[in-house]
């Protein structure tokens, strides 16, 4: 029970998250129908995985927030903001009492309580509604008129129980829909000395008489239908079920394994006149055909549909995985090194299809540990809700770019770096409505959290049509905390990195918002444990750009194997764009550090001499170069010798080297030497920045 108590839980967090963000949605598109059916959906399938499992008070709240929203679908009730608070606050809620569902915690049953009377008056409701009256009421409301019927055949999968389902409470869970009768197929069930108690050996076919649509029954099986056999059909645009013959003769007819024949009603044109919500004076040999369609359509469907495409894996077999596909890499380096020493054609072919099968293997571990850059916008949205509301600050949050995917262990990583970039946008960067106003700017202000490829990268936009940063400022801010001296040369750009320093802020008021000085040092040395990069673009009284650059994956890449005297190097495959020896280069500045290659001046790195590498190895022979791009800027890199393609395993370097500037990185070679992994944004920033210094001399 305990495993299936964690599956509800986990299920349970990804739901209120699905509804948190369509109920943000729907907070600024109160009346897109096609949202507010999605909120009801979440709720309706959140209620019944809640009644399923047992937590029992948490079911019936969502019920009567289930209720609002119903009212809402059928125009009875309009959305507002107040009720948005309050069923954002309601998930709030849930997300407590999930651990405490029997509301022993006062403080969780007071609230409880709160919420509901809250929720009660929008449906004109004086008590919370219970299970039992959930099902009076609907029992009442299906004798009115507009109600359709529905024949449903369902054939539970044999190991329903033992896969924690209950198929009694899906059935339940269709009364609560409707007017509604379940008569059970007995020809399986044989002697019952024999029979497993877990194994589910029965179905049924049920009649229902409800306003539901057919794909709002269906959700009530929506989490067995992969082994089970369901088929919904509807059989009349009236309320058969409220014509009591016809409900005589059903709930006293015992089935076998077969679609229920409704030929037998036999009913004649009278009777079937005799109860008002009948109104239809079809006939019954017309009716038969009717039914003898739907029958002939149920048998079709009753075979077994194809299981779900997906399954749910814990992150943990996950590392774990992408730990073996490491290994297995490094030894497939060795079985390669090994073979290129011995002439065997034999193994020469064993390795490379070792190598290949190795690669493909990769890519697909890759692909599973890929999450959608949206996963966490959700979070952010609610976020801007509620701090624009406590600032008073009317603000647009706009996210684009959701499906671009990142390593689930950076987008882990990433999401404290934003909270605390989008907390400082919205008190330091977005103006008041007054001073917006004098300004000519419109009231509502506007944050936009953009995301997409850029090269071997992703990269992270926040944009904001705030106040910016004024430079002067910071300037000054930064020569009265002693980070500066007075008469320091900077440009802009280095300027603007001086709010990353430690315990700067610029801040007049400590808000609970932010301006303690502490968080924009932590998001740059969290992006930079990430293997990122973190640039700031701001002009007053237009807004600031904060870019994340960061790596697509943080474990295994594709890279170049160089050498620089007696070490190893690898360079990021995706970064490069040519390879040149360094005879088709032709120096063009010395002191700028520029060469000419193929037409084209391009700015250098001396590798030798960025890392002050002093042995004679491979100093005599041709020097050759490797051209690298990080989406903005070209430089060379001038190595000794290039080696080949290789994959890299991207091991950690430890605390004691930390704080190299150009090196990400570690990998172990097939012989078990190390190779160092390049950092290519880094190394093109040192020379876009040697480039500033030279300017500002």
């Amino acid at each position: 029970m305990d495993n299936m108590k964690a599956v509800y839980l986990e299920e349970a967090s990804e739901l209120l998250d699905k509804l948190e963000n369509a109920l943000l949605q729907l907070d600024d598109t109160p009346d897109e129908k096609s949202i507010i059916e999605e909120v009801f959906r979440i709720m309706h399938t959140l209620k019944g995985n809640s009644s399923m499992f047992g937590f029992i008070n948490i079911a019936e709240f969502i019920h009567n927030l289930e209720t609002v929203y119903d009212l809402i679908r059928i125009g009875k009730q309009q959305v507002s903001k107040e009720l948005i608070d309050v069923t954002l606050a309601s998930m709030d809620h849930i997300k407590e009492i999930v651990k405490d569902h029997e509301l022993a915690n006062e403080a969780n049953k007071d609230k409880h309580e709160q919420l509901t009377t809250q929720i009660l008056a929008f449906t004109g409701e004086e008590h919370l509604v219970t299970s039992t009256e959930v099902k009076e009421k609907t029992t009442i409301k299906t004798k009115q008129d507009g109600k359709k019927t529905y024949h449903l055949h369902f054939k539970p999968g044999k190991s329903i129980v033992n896969d924690g389902n209950n198929p009694l409470y899906l059935i339940d869970e269709l009364y609560s829909l409707g007017d509604c009768i379940a008569l059970p197929y007995t020809d399986k069930v044989s002697d019952i000395t024999h029979l497993n108690p877990t194994d589910c050996v029965t179905g049924w076919s049920i009649f229902l008489s409800s306003t539901s649509t057919t794909n709002a029954i269906k959700e009530v099986f929506v989490f067995v239908e992969a082994n089970s056999v369901v088929s919904v059909d509807k059989i009349s645009d009236t309320n058969l079920l409220a014509n009591k013959k016809i409900k005589n003769i059903i709930t006293t007819t015992k089935l076998a394994n077969a679609p229920f024949d409704i030929n037998s009603l036999n009913l004649t044109d009278e009777e079937a006149a005799e109860e008002p919500v009948t109104k239809e004076k079809t006939k019954n040999k017309s009716l038969a055909s009717k039914v003898k369609e739907v029958a002939k359509n149920m048998a079709e469907t009753h075979t077994k549909e194809k299981a779900s495409s997906s399954i749910r894996v814990s992150s943990d077999k996950l590392d774990e995985l992408m730990n073996l596909v490491s290994e297995l890499i490094t030894t497939q380096a060795a079985l390669s090194l090994h073979t290129d020493k011995k002439a065997d054609p034999g193994l020469e072919v064993i390795t490379e299809n070792v190598e290949k099968l190795s690669r493909q293997l990769r890519d697909i571990a890759f692909g599973m540990t890929l999450v959608p850059i949206k996963n966490m916008f959700g979070r952010f949205q609610r976020m801007i809700r509620d701090i624009s509301k406590e600032l008073d600050k009317d603000v647009a949050f706009i996210t684009e770019g959701g499906d671009t995917e990142l390593d689930k262990t950076i987008i882990e990583s990433l999401t404290d770096p934003l909270m605390h970039i989008l907390r400082n946008s919205l008190d330091h960067g977005i103006e008041s409505k007054e001073q917006r106003a004098s300004l000519g700017k419109p009231d509502k202000g506007t944050i936009v959290l953009k995301a997409y490829y850029s090269g071997t990268n992703v990269n992270v936009e926040i944009t904001d049509d705030g106040k910016g940063i004024n430079s002067e400022i910071i300037r000054s801010k930064a020569i009265e905390k002693g980070v500066i001296e007075e008469d320091a040369v900077l440009s802009e750009k280095e300027i603007f990195n001086l709010v990353f320093h430690a315990g700067f802020s610029t801040a007049e008021v400590v808000t609970d918002v932010s301006g303690r000085g502490v968080g924009m040092d932590v998001v740059r040395r969290n992006i930079n444990t990430l293997r990122g990069e973190i640039d700031i673009e701001s002009t007053v009284n237009k807004g600031t750009t904060l870019t994340i650059s960061l790596p697509l994956t943080l474990s295994i890449i594709d890279g170049l194997l160089v050498e620089l005297g007696n070490g190893s190097y690898i360079i990021p495959l995706a970064a490069i764009d040519k390879c040149y020896t360094y005879r088709n280069a032709k120096d063009v500045n010395t002191f700028t550090k520029i060469l000419e290659l193929n037409n084209n001046q391009i700015p250098y790195i001396n590798l030798r001499e960025t890392f002050e590498i002093t042995d004679k190895k491979n100093e005599d022979i041709p020097k050759q170069i490797v051209v690298i791009n990080n989406g903005k800027s070209q430089v060379a890199l001038i190595c000794d010798h290039i080696v080949g393609e290789y994959q890299a395993v991207i091991k950690p370097l430890g605390v004691y080297f930390k704080e190299q500037d150009y090196i990400s990185g570690s990998t172990i070679l097939g012989d078990g030497t190390i190779a160092l992994v390049f950092d290519t944004n880094r190394l093109i920033r040192k020379y876009v920045d040697a480039q500033e210094d030279v300017t500002i001399l």
